[in-house]
């Protein structure tokens, strides 16, 4: 499998098989290993992505079941795991002993990642794991080695990387016409200052700048705590971040918890050698690659489109691979260390805004 392999959406499957809703039989998809999956942490999140995905990856006959969920609060457990006909409990290494599953979805609350997937990767389960991976970098580097040694597939939600403007956006990296770009600029706005800006936001788009600049090489952040907003003490509450990239790109990224969340809240923009292209609030591609000729612009027809907020938003794409994964006939196209690494330059940018200085990152 190639990145490029999620260029090409579900929906243009259906598409293709005058199947517009995709509940047609699947034959390839119907003979593929079944899968059984617990949740570790079943909040909103899990409730209301990674559960929808897998429901509609059963209806495009992918053979997964929700075997079991954990979550502490007892009223809510039981409420969602009705809803998916699984099982719940309360303890989540009860949970993984009785139930056995094939592999495990964590988003239990930050501080308690790096518990769950040590838990997980002892008993031998593929993990995938919310964003940010964990809370520290010694964390999150412990359980990718301990990943590694093990042999056990671990993986970070990067929804993103699997969003059919952002597929299709790297594929105009990969194969042209915006090769070798030497420019990323986005910005990442949210209207509520009860997340952490770089952890729990911004984390996003520096994945993305990794995903299609490479590593990076230095960070250097500046920012201000103008309107003291934040529920709990975070440092800034605007804030622009500087990157240097190893291949000798250059990037910038805007960071806001002030503005106006959906109005709208995100923008990347890629620069190559006399084409660029922009992927606007993670619907609309825009690619400029003549002097000349017109703009090129791809977009779904809303309110009319046959497009899924699981598809759109990369959730099903993500849940699908990581399916694949763990029956061994995929590699993830987002791993634990690409997770680290993300989770790196958010370090680096508090440890810039402390200092005032450029953070140089070590491989």
């Amino acid at each position: 499998m190639t990145e490029d392999t999620y260029a090409h959406s579900p929906l243009e499957k259906m598409f293709d098989r005058a199947d517009v809703y995709g509940v047609g039989f699947d034959e390839e998809r119907a003979a593929r290993k079944p899968l059984r999956l617990a949740i570790i942490g079943a909040g909103g999140v899990a409730a209301c992505k990674h559960l929808p995905a897998i429901a509609r990856l059963r209806a495009l006959w992918e053979p997964v079941q929700i075997a079991a969920l954990c979550r502490t609060a007892e009223r809510e457990g039981r409420h969602l795991a009705g809803l998916h006909g699984c099982a719940w409990y309360d303890d989540a290494a009860r949970m993984l002993r009785q139930e056995k599953p094939d592999g495990v979805v964590v988003a239990s609350p930050d501080p308690l990642h790096a518990e769950h997937v040590v838990l997980c990767i002892e008993s031998g389960l593929p993990c995938l794991i919310e964003k940010p991976i964990c809370r520290s970098l010694a964390d999150s580097r412990r359980i990718c080695r301990l990943a590694d040694e093990r042999g056990v597939p671990l993986m970070t939600v990067a929804n993103k990387r699997y969003s059919p403007p952002y597929r299709r956006a790297k594929r105009f990296v990969t194969d042209g016409p915006v090769s070798q770009p030497a420019l990323f600029v986005a910005k990442f706005n949210l209207g509520y200052d009860y997340v952490d800006l770089f952890e729990s936001g911004t984390i996003h788009i520096f994945d993305l700048a990794r995903f299609f600049m490479g590593d990076a090489a230095s960070v250097m952040a500046f920012g201000v705590n103008k309107y003291h907003r934040t529920r709990r003490p975070y440092p800034v509450d605007n804030a622009v971040i500087q990157l240097e990239f190893t291949s000798g790109s250059i990037g910038t990224v805007y960071s806001v918890s002030s503005a106006l969340s959906l109005k709208p809240w995100e923008r990347v923009e890629i620069y190559g050698n006399k084409t660029w292209l922009a992927v606007e609030d993670q619907w609309e591609l825009l690619l400029y690659d003549s002097e000349t000729g017109p703009a090129k612009s791809w977009r779904p027809v809303i309110p009319n489109t046959l497009l899924f907020d699981e598809e759109f938003g990369g959730f099903l794409g993500q849940m699908e691979n990581f399916l694949q994964v763990i029956r061994r006939v995929e590699p993830p196209l987002v791993t634990g260390w690409d997770g680290h690494f993300a989770l790196e330059i958010c370090d680096a940018a508090h440890r810039s805004l402390q200092s005032g200085q450029r953070q140089v990152l070590q491989r």
